[in-house]
């Protein structure tokens, strides 16, 4: 079982092992517990004590954010940016925490980003209780996913400025991979924001003021990304659409360009079969400007067909 855990005195913050942390006198604790396999379970079970429901929460393979409370405790899980390979579909990391007043028991199967902002804010001092643990955390996984929000709506902004339908793959493929992330984070941000409120409103004595404050902001900022996040996915739809739009005008401009063509040599066909039958009787065989006459005459109605569609404003 890997994971790291830290003791809060009144004089000092200390790092200390996960397995040791349960035993020693503090202030507060939080421990942070990292496994793929049973090993957590047992842990959690046997030596934290907890109830099943509790184990199952921490411990689950798929999770979605949400806030309950347990006992006087907070049952959360949130999403963070990660480092590792992720899925279109499931591209945030995943954090399940119990908090009560004294100690916070964290469990993740993936690294989490925001780990090293709260662990640097540990080592620190400016974490003291359950409270700000939690509030720092949600803090850095929506300051770590605003960025990134930003850079879809960018990248949509470069694509609309691109719209070009001789390059209309390449903006499909990028529109494309904008939607599908943007997709991504808005099914963990919507729930992330409605447990985030749930947990300011908590009545639980060991959430400060200036703790609820934080995590309110931190609950309105994953609104305004999940909005934002909206409107991406929306102008992805609009600008799929005018690529498409693109796409089918230059089809039909060419397609228009073949049928111009074809009107005009149409005739031309015509007059050079009636006149290259293998057949007696065919005026002017023998005549020395027949080749000249018939090749005016066939000019002159190509120059017609072709004024025909001009003046008919086929060309545009």
């Amino acid at each position: 079982m890997s994971g790291f855990a830290y003791r809060v005195t009144a004089d000092a913050v200390e790092e200390i092992a996960p397995r040791d942390a349960l035993a020693c006198a503090a202030e507060f604790v939080w421990i942070h517990l990292t496994s793929r396999d049973e090993e957590v379970q047992a842990w959690l079970r046997d030596h934290a004590a907890l109830d099943h429901f509790t184990i199952d929460a921490l411990t689950a393979l798929e999770t979605r954010p949400r806030c309950e409370q347990v006992d006087g405790a907070a049952l959360l899980n949130l999403r963070g940016m990660t480092q590792a390979q992720m899925a279109s579909s499931d591209p945030l990391a995943s954090i399940r925490m119990r908090a009560d007043g004294r100690r916070v028991i964290s469990v993740t199967r993936l690294p989490l980003d925001a780990l090293d902002a709260a662990r640097a804010a540990m080592e620190a001092g400016q974490i003291r209780d359950a409270g700000d643990l939690i509030a720092t955390l949600a803090t850095a996984i929506t300051e770590q996913l605003d960025p990134h929000v930003a850079q879809l709506g960018d990248s949509l902004d470069d694509c609309e400025e691109q719209l070009d339908p001789r390059a209309a793959f390449e903006l499909r493929r990028s529109v494309s991979a904008a939607r599908r992330k943007a997709i991504g984070y808005r099914r963990f941000l919507y729930p992330q924001r409605v447990a985030l409120e749930k947990l300011a409103g908590l009545p639980v004595p060991w959430l400060s003021d200036e703790d609820r404050l934080h995590i309110n902001a931190a609950a309105d900022r994953a609104a305004r990304m999940a909005e934002e996040l909206e409107s991406i996915r929306e102008r992805a739809a609009l600008i799929h659409e005018a690529l498409t739009d693109l796409r089918a005008e230059v089809i039909d401009q060419r397609s228009l360009l073949i049928a111009v063509v074809a009107m005009i040599f149409l005739p031309l066909t015509f007059i050079t079969g009636l006149f290259g039958m293998n057949v007696d009787g065919i005026p002017y065989a023998r005549h020395p400007e027949s080749f000249w006459v018939i090749t005016g005459f066939s000019l002159a109605v190509a120059a017609g067909v072709g004024l025909y569609f001009v003046r008919r404003h086929w060309f545009r």
